[in-house]
């Protein structure tokens, strides 16, 4: 193989066996239609199938007959509280958020048939005092169960609850509050200030987590300095996020835990705080995430499963998720899968996706270690057009950073991952792949139909297994496998 176009390849071995009953063909023959038993997109629409927006009565709540006012200098949680207990109490409808500016001192707690809607010309601006959001309540802190401050926008055991209208939701966040407990001076932290690395905060919960301590101890809150995620349906049923732009988060944007049926369409993401994914799915079932655009701080899309010890004891994977027509700017990764997914992944679909910026590192991306555990299984990927991304087009990295107990050992598993049709004008690296070591490698990487240019330094690829190359052009050149 030519050095120039496949670079630093270590402790790699190609097996050109029948993947998974997917695909069977050599590495530069396009297969034919015989042999193709099963076509894994042929699954996408039964997915589909089963995932539908709620529906609601058609009865409004405007929060300004229950006191809330356009004026920022009025807090107007109380009205907004009483608006949405009044709602689901007469079988549910729409909670009105008509045009203005709106302040809120507090979290907005979503009760079931409950349709949240923030007009066009509306904004909600979220208070950055901590202590408004306290009690704590049962949430995930980066995949560890526990008791925290409560999100901003907060579900926990509803059904039927939506977040829609073309308005503005604005946590405010920023160096001078939330983020700078992040520990990092570019987002305001000194030395001296509190922060998430002290040892009663991030520390404190992993270490609950490594010792199986029971979720009723874990309680967190003032003190602590984990900062909350905007939007978090917990353990909830039929779920739609739609044409909402979302602002300024202290963290994760929007992360449904232990939820089904989830629709999230049409919203707008910026926020580039430490931390601002834009939508992690954690531990959910049948999940669409079509037609939105991120420009975020950390990873656009991030689908997780729990972290080391309650990732494993809880077990639930994230699987049969769709990602469709979203646009992605800044950010870690456009579409990733990890860290925290140790309850496993399987049956991820993305496709008809943009991915462009100098500030994206990434377009696909798996990551994930040696004590996550977990299988990550049956991820698709297709008609996916990149501009620009710092490291590399397709990155699998089995060594990310352990950030908490490395005295443990359960290597995940990694493999059967499509890439078809994906184009890229401008790389470091086509394909990044670190398996964990010979034992443990990446298996089953198929690239089919993709055109990588503008990459500068080939592909760096250390232990895997299985792959298969179908008219994969880099810089112009096809690449082929050699046994």
């Amino acid at each position: 193989m030519n050095g120039n176009m496949l670079k630093q390849i270590k402790n790699i071995s190609y097996l050109f066996l029948l993947l998974t009953g997917f695909y069977s063909c050599t590495p530069t023959e396009q297969p034919a239609k015989e042999d193709i038993a099963t076509d894994p997109w042929d699954q996408l629409d039964a997915i589909l199938s089963q995932i539908t927006p709620p529906q609601f009565q058609d009865q409004v709540f405007n929060i300004t007959d229950f006191g809330a006012v356009s004026d920022l200098s009025i807090n107007s949680l109380p009205a907004i509280t009483a608006a949405i207990a009044k709602c689901t109490e007469e079988g549910g409808g729409k909670v009105l958020v008509p045009p203005g500016e709106y302040r809120l001192d507090g979290p907005i707690h979503l009760k079931s048939n409950v349709n949240f809607h923030v007009s066009k010309g509306a904004t909600i601006r979220f208070s950055t005092d901590a202590s408004h959001y306290l009690p704590v309540v049962k949430t995930r802190w980066e995949g560890v169960e526990c008791f925290n401050y409560s999100p901003l926008i907060y579900a926990y055991e509803q059904e039927n609850i939506a977040i829609t209208g073309s308005g503005t939701l604005d946590g405010q966040a920023s160096s001078e509050n939330w983020w700078k407990w992040a520990t990092k001076d570019i987002y305001g932290w000194k030395e001296g200030n509190p922060s998430q690395a002290d040892s009663m905060s991030r520390p404190r919960l992993f270490d609950w987590n490594t010792r199986e301590v029971p979720v009723a101890e874990r309680i967190l809150g003032e003190g602590a300095f984990l900062r909350p995620n905007f939007i978090q349906p917990y353990n909830c049923k039929n779920i739609l996020i739609d044409s909402v732009t979302i602002k300024n988060s202290p963290m994760w944007v929007m992360h449904p835990v232990l939820s089904e049926n989830i629709t999230i369409q049409n919203v707008r993401v910026i926020s580039h705080g430490p931390n601002s994914d834009g939508c992690d799915p954690e531990s959910c079932r049948n999940v669409l995430i079509k037609n939105c655009y991120f420009d975020t701080g950390d990873d656009c899309i991030a689908l997780k499963s729990g972290r080391n010890q309650d990732g494993r004891r809880i077990g639930r994977p994230i699987e049969n998720v769709v990602v469709q027509n979203c646009v992605m700017k800044d950010g870690h990764g456009g579409v990733v899968i990890g860290s925290e997914v140790s309850g496993g992944a399987r049956n991820i679909y993305a496709e008809n996706c943009k991915m462009d910026s100098p500030n994206l590192d990434r377009a696909i991306r798996v990551k994930t270690n040696k004590i996550r555990g977990g299988k990550i299984e049956n991820l698709f990927f297709r008609n996916i057009e990149v501009g620009e991304v710092k490291e590399a087009v397709v990155r699998i990295n089995m060594r990310y950073p352990i950030y908490s107990d490395p005295n443990q050992e359960y290597i995940p598993e990694v493999g059967n991952i499509f890439v078809q049709n994906v184009s890229s004008k401008k790389s470091k690296f086509g394909i990044m792949i670190d398996g964990y070591d010979e034992k443990h490698p990446v298996r089953g990487l198929h690239l089919i139909d993709c055109q990588f240019n503008g990459v500068a330094e080939g592909n760096d690829i250390e232990f895997a297994k299985d792959f298969s190359f179908t008219n994969y052009f880099l810089n112009g050149k096809l690449i082929k496998l050699e046994e």
